[in-house]
């Protein structure tokens, strides 16, 4: 497997952490190589991979140290027991693929994850002398994301904080059942030992020493982690709750979901269970509001009496056509609280509502230029010279709303 030409291992490697979702940069320091010497910056745009909350194109390297793995958790396509085409790179091939693909403005980081190769302790310290020598040896001031191993020592976990801007460790699976059924040799406990310590170890570094008076530079834009969705029956109000747990916990910066597929080429794949990129996708809006638009998960889930989300609509759009008791809103006095719940408003769109109207009442067509699709709104809307009259318990409401189906093209 050596002998693999370098192009050969890229393509393999690059295809095989395409399954690894908890890439994105956001949170990272700010660093610039025009402000001291070296190469790379965390600023920039490029090609993109991934985006952050504050809307710039991240282009990130996404690769495998290895796809070799000692493992064999039954939803991972790079198992022991796959027939998958294995490589695997060297420290000095990953280093060499950043900096040139940098180089040549194809990217802004590196977004490195591996299987376990021997033991996790040997892994992560080839993965850890990768980010060393990036930042060391090349000054290389890019975005780095590695993906930690659980069972990897203290030591190799502290030092792959010092070079990295972010590091994740995987829970796997939604519940600890799901774990020991599908990834036996994995130990749920030891995964969340390992999260709490890598949270108090980014509380410990980002306090002041008492010398220098400046904090200690340590995963500057926190951790992150994955888990893997319909691998098994867990119903979404239980995934929900397992990521209103992780953050409160462990102060994630963000919870990744990755839709789980039958894997094509083993006779042993697991079922589909639902739809699986819609379900993500759903998981993911769901996710959001509950972080940043004040929903509880029960109400989000609520309207569903199976606890999965419903895939024909967006979870806002769900819940306000369940509780049309509360709708319409007034845009002109309603409190941020109610106007970050109506269906098709975001939050810069509220944020820019509460200016506005400080300095005049607000007409359906103010807020038609602020959206970016004012007929989802009209019907749970009050404005100056509007009312939606019986509109907001229309019966076929939810048909007007839900996007229909169309026809593709193939020219």
């Amino acid at each position: 497997m050596s002998g693999l030409p370098l192009r050969e291992k890229l393509a393999i490697l690059a295809d095989a952490a395409k399954y690894d979702a908890s890439c994105a940069s956001s949170g990272a320091k700010g660093r610039n190589s025009l402000k001291s010497k070296g190469i790379g910056s965390t600023e920039g745009s490029g090609i993109c991979h991934s985006y952050a909350p504050d809307g710039r194109c991240i282009s990130l390297l996404k690769i495998l140290m290895t796809n070799f793995c000692i493992y064999d958790c039954s939803y991972c396509i790079n198992r022991s027991s796959s027939n998958v085409r294995r490589a695997r790179f060297s420290i000095d091939e990953v280093v060499k693929l950043t900096l040139d693909f940098y180089k040549r403005n194809y990217i802004e980081g590196l977004f490195l994850s591996s299987g376990v190769i021997r033991s996790p302790d040997e892994t992560m310290s080839e993965m850890v002398e990768i980010a060393r020598r990036l930042r060391i040896d090349h000054s290389f001031q890019g975005y780095i994301h590695l993906k930690t191993i659980p069972e990897a020592s203290d030591e190799l976990i502290e030092q792959a904080g010092i070079y990295a801007d972010r590091l994740s460790i995987n829970v796997e699976l939604p519940t600890d059942e799901g774990v020991k059924q599908l990834a036996p040799q994995k130990k749920p406990e030891t995964i969340r030992v390992s999260m709490a310590n890598l949270r108090l170890k980014i509380e410990e570094k980002s306090e002041p020493t008492l010398q220098t008076k400046r904090k200690q530079r340590f995963a500057p834009g926190g951790q992150s982690t994955q888990m893997i969705v319909g691998a098994d029956a867990t119903t979404d109000s239980q995934i929900l709750t397992t990521s209103s747990r992780l953050y409160s916990g462990y102060k994630l910066r963000r919870v990744y979901y990755s839709a789980f597929s039958p894997i094509p080429d083993s006779s042993s794949a697991l079922p589909l269970i639902r739809p699986p990129l819609m379900r993500e996708h759903r998981l993911y809006q769901a996710d959001w509001l509950m972080r940043f638009y004040g929903f509880e998960k029960d109400e989000i889930v609520a309207a569903q009496p199976n606890g999965m989300l419903d895939l024909e609509i967006d979870p806002k759009l769900a819940w306000a056509l369940a509780n049309r008791h509360a709708f319409p809103v007034d845009v002109n006095s309603a409190p941020r609280e109610m106007l970050l719940r109506i269906p098709g408003i975001g939050s810069k769109v509220v944020k820019r509502l509460l200016e506005v109207r400080r300095y005049r009442r607000l007409r359906l067509e103010d807020v038609g230029r602020l959206c970016v699709s004012i007929s989802k709104v009209r019907p749970f809307i009050i404005a100056d010279g509007w009312s939606p009259g019986g509109s907001t318990d229309a019966l076929n409401l939810r048909e007007r709303l839900a996007p229909q189906p169309k026809q593709l093209s193939l020219f």
